[in-house]
């Protein structure tokens, strides 16, 4: 082989993995080496082990299949031969009339594809009316399906490894978990029981204030406590699809009215300004999109405070979008992607309690309603959670 030939591969190489997927590289490399190995149709056929059979994974019209493509053979038959020959296996038609159609005259080349030492597939090369191949296309062919193979096992691995990034994340995600909901249940049962205890001491009166006063605190607690373990049931729930929802007509601008006024009878300083009109119903959950609002309201309240909160309802024929939008310290663009998965808290200043379980709720909710939930922020001027739900006709 000589240097140019050298460099003119080397150079195709780097073309091909610049490409941002197979489909695209092997596209790349089969119009480059076209000029060397002439084909009209190639196909890759790939094992599915679901299926316990052949799926197309890759196929390209060109030269005299292009014209009649959804018409032109693309081989599956050859493909299963070298399936189960586990070699190269060649076609060449029977002697057909000059002028008969091209189409008819397909010759087909077969050759195995093997990802690391299994055999995972084939891929079909077809002329129509001919040259047959010879051994020097063979010998192409094996090039041209070996380097496909590196494509898809180079495929194979990225989504390996991003699989393997993504449960290293979650299991992170999963230990910082356990240790704040350990600490988050840890605080109210400390003043249950430290005041309770209190309480029931008999070398110790206490006057009526101070027992009131030792009660609101048991009673916020506990509140607090259960408001804990109703989300972790959630969000066991949601994530096993047990959840169960109650679809009903439901105006929104109601709701969230309603939804407001608890949550100003908890929080009387907080402040909110409701841009809201009459909206049409939807169909929905009203207890589960209260939910939503709720969480979306407490997580203002902890990650933005002192911050005035706006609430907006605005709709078009087809959908309804309802936008939070507070004026607090904002979200890095980094962490953004990742608001809504299970457990994930922003990183940062730990004193603010969380458990990680409350915009993934949200979103399960959301997405139960065939509608999106999503963030947008700007580092020291706020940020906007969106939620768009589908409006559907009432029968």
């Amino acid at each position: 082989m000589d240097i140019k030939t050298l460099e003119a591969l080397q150079m195709l190489n780097q073309k091909i993995l610049s490409e941002p997927d197979w489909k695209s590289a092997t596209d790349v490399l089969l119009s480059s080496l076209r000029a060397e190995f002439v084909y009209d149709n190639v196909a890759v056929y790939l094992l599915d082990a679901q299926k316990h059979g052949l799926e197309v994974a890759y196929a390209r019209a060109s030269g005299r299949g292009k014209s009649a493509e959804a018409d032109a053979a693309w081989g599956e038959v050859v493909a299963n031969e070298v399936l189960q020959k586990h070699q190269v296996v060649s076609y060449t038609p029977d002697n057909l009339p000059v002028k008969s159609d091209r189409l008819l005259q397909a010759h087909l080349l077969g050759v195995p594809i093997y990802i690391g030492e299994r055999l995972s597939g084939a891929m079909i090369f077809i002329r129509f009316g001919g040259p047959q191949y010879l051994s020097e296309h063979m010998n192409i062919a094996l090039l041209i399906a070996s380097w496909c193979a590196s494509l898809l096992e180079r495929k194979a691995l990225q989504k390996a490894r991003t699989e393997l990034e993504s449960v290293q994340r979650q299991m992170r995600l999963q230990d910082d978990f356990v240790s704040t909901i350990s600490h988050e249940l840890r605080t109210p049962l400390g003043f249950i029981k430290g005041y309770s205890t209190s309480l029931l001491r008999q070398d110790t009166t206490w006057d009526k204030d101070t027992e009131r006063e030792f009660l609101n605190i048991i009673d916020e607690e506990t509140d607090r406590l259960a408001y804990l373990i109703e989300n972790m049931l959630e969000s066991a729930r949601l994530h096993s699809n047990t959840l169960q929802f109650r679809f009903a007509p439901l105006r929104l601008d109601a709701l969230l009215r309603d939804v407001t006024s608890r949550v100003l009878t908890h929080y009387p300083d907080l402040k909110v300004n409701i841009n809201v009109d009459a909206v049409p119903p939807i169909m929905g959950d009203p207890l589960r999109i209260s939910q939503v609002f709720e969480n979306l309201f407490n997580n203002a309240i902890k990650y933005a405070p002192g911050s005035a909160l706006t609430v907006s309802i605005q709709h078009t024929d087809t959908k309804m979008t309802v936008a939070f939008a507070d004026q607090g310290e904002g979200i890095a663009e980094d962490f953004l992607p990742f608001l809504f998965e299970r457990f994930y808290r922003v990183p940062g200043d730990r004193s603010v309690t969380g458990t990680g379980l409350g915009l993934y709720i949200c979103k399960q909710i959301i997405l139960a309603h065939h509608g999106k939930i999503w963030a947008e922020s700007v580092l020291d001027k706020g940020t906007i959670f969106y939620i768009e739900l589908p409006i559907q006709k009432m029968e």
